[in-house]
């Protein structure tokens, strides 16, 4: 079992950086690909960026590769979301993931954090 809990949400101006964290329980961290996914009103949830167990590998979506960087810390059992040049576009709920897949793929049985609200005002 893994819990997760997000934190760093806010308001933020277009342009402006925020910095979200994930906290997560249970000795298995490391054994798990995070990510970040976001879902704004009214449509989907859409993959973010993603990380592998050893965080040697990531992916991001095309719309924010250059702008966020996600990393982790398995001695912390942290995985952080850093969001630079953040858009309007951008507003949306941030949800941490855990799970075999860093890629975007999820499964039912996958692990999920409370979300995190991100808004950016233009």
């Amino acid at each position: 079992q893994v819990q997760l809990v997000e934190s760093g949400g806010g308001l933020v101006q277009a342009g402006g950086s925020l910095r979200l964290s994930c906290a997560a329980s249970g000795r298995t961290f490391s054994s798990y690909a995070m990510g970040w996914f976001r879902q704004a009103p009214g449509k989907e949830r859409e993959f973010v960026a993603g990380i592998s167990w050893s965080g040697g590998n990531t992916v991001y979506a095309d719309s924010v590769k250059g702008r966020f960087s996600i990393s982790r810390d398995n001695a912390n059992n942290t995985v952080s979301l850093q969001m630079n040049s953040l858009k309007p576009e951008d507003t949306a709920v941030y949800y941490c993931h855990a799970g075999a897949s860093y890629s975007g793929r999820y499964r039912a049985s996958d692990y999920w954090g409370q979300g995190t609200q991100v808004t950016v005002s233009s």
